[in-house]
């Protein structure tokens, strides 16, 4: 039986989603943090709660354990004389335990962003995606576009 939910986070699920954070770093990037986990919760959950207006969290949870997450940041873009009122978005920070990948938890969670962004009258989504993980963004829906281009500093 599958024991696994997906919905939005709430304010008492910040402080998991904020260590799935700080696990990341340590997993993807392996390198010291700046400041101690203790200061980077408090932070991380402090700045959630003020950027709801911009930012959406999706987490996977299993029983009391928050197993994953997903972020949408929402844009407003200029408007246009044919719509007034244009948004975009953008997946960001997709995280799921190491020990529950593999199972299509992730791909649940890509799901549930897309699906919020429809909701919410989104024009287009993207991703900045590691390598790893672009054949599965493509397999939710997502496609390179010769259109969109980055500055990096």
């Amino acid at each position: 039986m599958d024991d696994v939910t997906l919905r939005l986070a709430t304010p008492d699920d910040l402080p998991a989603v904020a260590a799935l954070r700080w696990a990341w770093l340590h997993e993807n990037d392996g390198q010291a943090a700046d400041v101690a986990y203790d200061e980077f919760v408090a932070h991380f959950v402090a700045w959630a709660k003020e950027n709801t207006a911009t930012h959406r969290c999706v987490v996977l949870r299993r029983g009391d354990a928050v197993i994953g997450m997903a972020w949408l940041a929402l844009v407003q873009r200029v408007p246009t004389p044919t719509s007034l009122s244009r948004r975009s978005g953008d997946v960001q920070s997709v995280y799921v335990v190491p020990s529950e990948r593999d199972s299509g938890l992730g791909g649940r969670l890509v799901d549930a962003v897309l699906e919020l962004g429809r909701d919410l009258g989104m024009e287009r989504i993207t991703v900045h995606s590691t390598f790893r993980a672009i054949s599965a963004y493509c397999r939710h829906g997502f496609a390179a576009s010769p259109r969109l281009l980055q500055a990096t500093f």
